[in-house]
Formats: structure tokens, C-alpha cells, sequence
């Protein structure tokens, strides 16, 4: 019987391309914003594939920036862990999942995972969530750390620089908050520099902020004014 069950769970080489055609059709979808239909090729993805990681992630991306389901998107990030557990993008997501769900502790531990993979290609990205949580626990050395060891990664990786500004004003340090701010504004695809610009926008955003977003914005703003 365990020999059947074990049969019958996994896919074949066919079902595994189909699932990949699936999943291909689902990116295409999603690439154009059409959410439902997404979702739909990427269940039929893991209708073929039970361990397709890729069609977990991308559901569970779906409901962590889109349908903000967090439970639910942690639930398929743990399931895409399980699958590969050096999937480090996976705990990376897990972990901003879990501070959607105020859970900044299991953030801790699932960013510092994902960075445990020497293998991980985008280690900036955990490092710069590890610091965006210490940061909001009130642990600005240990956030200005991680935010230095996203930059030492990746120099260019513009919302460190946006993070350690936070960090360096909450500690005092303006002089450096003004520095960081100005480094992030100029390598800032959306800014290029252009502090005026900056400034519009981000009072802008804090119209329709919320918590603390609404309050780093505002932070910004403050900054940006030295």
C-alpha cells in the first residue's frame, strides 16, 4: 500500500513538463495582471507536480502582495520549504509574511535562514528585511549591521540606504541620516537624484500610508528637511 500511495503522489517526466507549461502560461498572466487566471494555471501546475517549488512560490506571492492573505501565504512559502529547505527566496518571503502577521520574531529567524544558504544569490534582500525588523523593534545597532551587510553584497542596493537614514535619525546621528538619504535618492531608479522630486512623492505616499510605513515616510520627509 505504501509502495501505491507513494506511486501515485509522484509525477511523471510528461506531468512534469505539463506542470511546467502551466506555470509558464501562470507568470504570463500574472505579468499582466490578471490574478485569477494566474492562480488558476499555477493550481493546475501543482495538480501535475505536487513539488513544483516554483508554482508554491508564486501562489504564495500572490497572496502576500496581492490578495493579502498572509496566513495563507506563509502557508505555501512552509510548503515550498519543505519541498527544497535551502529555498532561501521562500524564507525570505516567509519572513515578510510573518511580519504582515505581526510576528517579527519568526521574521528574525526565517530571514536569518534564508541567509544561512551560502548558495542564496540575492542575500540583500534578507539582510535589508533583517534590518527594516530590527529597525521597527527599536535594535538600530543590530539594524544598521544588517543594513551594512546588504551594501557590502550589493552596493547599489538603493533601500539600505533608505534604512539606514531611519536608523542613523533615530539615533541621533542626522548628520549621517542626511548622507544615507541622498545616496539612496540618487541611485533610486525612480528618483535619479532628484530630491524635489522625492520629497513630492513621498508626501504623496504618506496621504495613503498606514502604521508604520505612514511613520518612516514621514521620517523621510523629516530628513530630507536637514
Amino acid at each position: 500500500m505504501l509502495f501505491l500511495t507513494s506511486c501515485a503522489t509522484t509525477a511523471t517526466e510528461d506531468d512534469i513538463q505539463k506542470a511546467g507549461a502551466h506555470y509558464k502560461i501562470g507568470v504570463s498572466y500574472l505579468n499582466e495582471n490578471k490574478i485569477q487566471p494566474a492562480i488558476i494555471e499555477f493550481q493546475k501546475a501543482l495538480e501535475l507536480n505536487p513539488n513544483d517549488k516554483e508554482a508554491l512560490m508564486a501562489l504564495g506571492i500572490i497572496n502576500l502582495l496581492r490578495l493579502e492573505d498572509f496566513p495563507r501565504a506563509a502557508d505555501f512559502f512552509r510548503k515550498a520549504i519543505i519541498i527544497d529547505p535551502k529555498f532561501s527566496e521562500a524564507y525570505n518571503s516567509l519572513g515578510v509574511a510573518y511580519e504582515k502577521m505581526g510576528k517579527p520574531y519568526d521574521a528574525i529567524l526565517s530571514y536569518k535562514k534564508a541567509l544561512s544558504n551560502p548558495m542564496y544569490q540575492a542575500p540583500e534582500k534578507a539582510y535589508n528585511s533583517l534590518g527594516r525588523v530590527y529597525y521597527r523593534l527599536g535594535r538600530y545597532e543590530e539594524a544598521i549591521e544588517a543594513y551594512k551587510g546588504a551594501l557590502r553584497r550589493t552596493g547599489d542596493f538603493y533601500p539600505s540606504y533608505y534604512g539606514l537614514a531611519l536608523c542613523f535619525n533615530a539615533k541621533g546621528r542626522y548628520g549621517d541620516a542626511a548622507t544615507a538619504i541622498t545616496r539612496a535618492i540618487e541611485i533610486d531608479p525612480l528618483y535619479k537624484g532628484d530630491k524635489e522630486k522625492a520629497m513630492s512623492d513621498f508626501e504623496n505616499r504618506r496621504l495613503t500610508a498606514k502604521g508604520d510605513e505612514e511613520k518612516e515616510i514621514t521620517e523621510y520627509i523629516e530628513i530630507l528637511k536637514y
